[in-house]
């Protein structure tokens, strides 16, 4: 028996029916009728762009119609995000976000169009990429508390890939639990902000995993923490900014799949089950992992306790740094 017909079995017995699956159009339907169309809210090229295009590969197989990856850039990710909210709630609309336009953007940007905690529904996480807090050889220091301390002492700098980018709000999220003044210096992004750091016009920074592991390696500059909650293989020896003694520090970039609110829940069950499925795929993880993201799924459920714990930590970050929205 198909999932299909295991889902349709058990909402026939329930009573009485969610609102959502009311209409028999909507709860007795075939899903899905038609190409899928995945809307990346950024230009194509870019890291959630290549993730979305292995992540649709596989996902076109599994479900049985083409899985259309669809750029719409711009606003910082709002235009693509608002175009899903606005699509049909049928299935056949999705958005592979990274969590800065549904999570932190809302303290960003006035007057919003939208209300990703009210108007997507969560599927499944997609990938994580990590970040490392490196500083250029020549500041003398092998560990957090060293640099804390430096810090503490005379003014150190770190430069980001722009303001209100997830660089920078590492850095901020850092200079909050470390409690530590640091002069931000915003580059129009992370690969510029590298080459200072190299050439030791710049003391530190927080960046990308897959970017920041060839300098790492090259002896170019020099890794202090990693801001995931665990280690990473790709650095085993750097410990975690938790390890390395600063408490409750997470940072990093996410992606998750999301549809319009109102999709009915079997649809969206399978979507996150066929996601789970395409994520365990071994050629799909190791394409993945060679762009540069750990392949990671969830449930609907506990995407969206991430994105609420995620806009629970930056809105504070972004208002304690004083970072005005456009």
């Amino acid at each position: 028996m198909t999932f299909r017909l295991t889902r349709r079995a058990l909402l026939a017995a329930a009573a009485p029916l969610p609102a959502a699956l009311a209409s028999p159009a909507l709860a007795q339907a075939p899903w899905p009728q038609r190409p899928i169309r995945l809307v990346v809210p950024f230009p194509a090229g870019g890291g959630t762009d290549v993730v979305a295009r292995i992540y649709a590969a596989k996902m076109s197989e599994l479900l049985g119609q083409p899985m259309v990856v669809e750029n719409r850039a711009g606003a910082g990710g709002n235009l693509g995000i608002e175009h899903v909210v606005r699509s049909a709630p049928d299935g056949h609309a999705l958005v592979l976000s990274s969590n800065g336009p549904v999570a932190v953007n809302r303290f960003l940007f006035r007057n919003l169009p939208f209300d990703p905690s009210h108007d997507l529904a969560p599927v499944s996480m997609t990938f994580r990429i990590e970040q490392v807090l490196v500083v250029r050889n020549s500041l003398g220091v092998d560990s957090v508390a060293a640099f804390i301390a430096l810090a503490r002492q005379r003014e150190l700098n770190w430069g980001s890939g722009g303001t209100g980018s997830s660089l920078h709000l590492a850095g901020e999220l850092f200079k909050l639990r470390a409690g530590v003044n640091l002069v931000h210096v915003p580059y129009r992004g992370g690969a510029p902000a590298m080459n200072d750091l190299v050439a030791g016009n710049i003391d530190a920074m927080f960046d990308s995993l897959p970017s920041c592991v060839p300098q790492i390696r090259g002896g170019r500059v020099r890794a202090l923490a990693i801001c995931a909650a665990r280690r990473h293989a790709l650095l085993p020896e750097v410990p975690t900014m938790q390890e390395a003694g600063v408490a409750n520090y997470v940072a990093g970039t996410w992606g998750g799949i999301f549809a319009p609110r109102g999709t009915p829940a079997p649809v969206i069950a399978r979507l996150a089950e066929a996601t789970a499925e395409a994520l365990a795929h071994p050629p799909t993880r190791e394409a993945l992992a060679r762009a540069g993201g750990d392949a990671q799924s969830s449930t609907p459920q506990e995407l969206a306790a991430m994105l609420q714990a995620e806009i629970a930590q930056w809105g504070v970050v972004v208002r304690e740094a004083g970072i005005t929205p456009a």
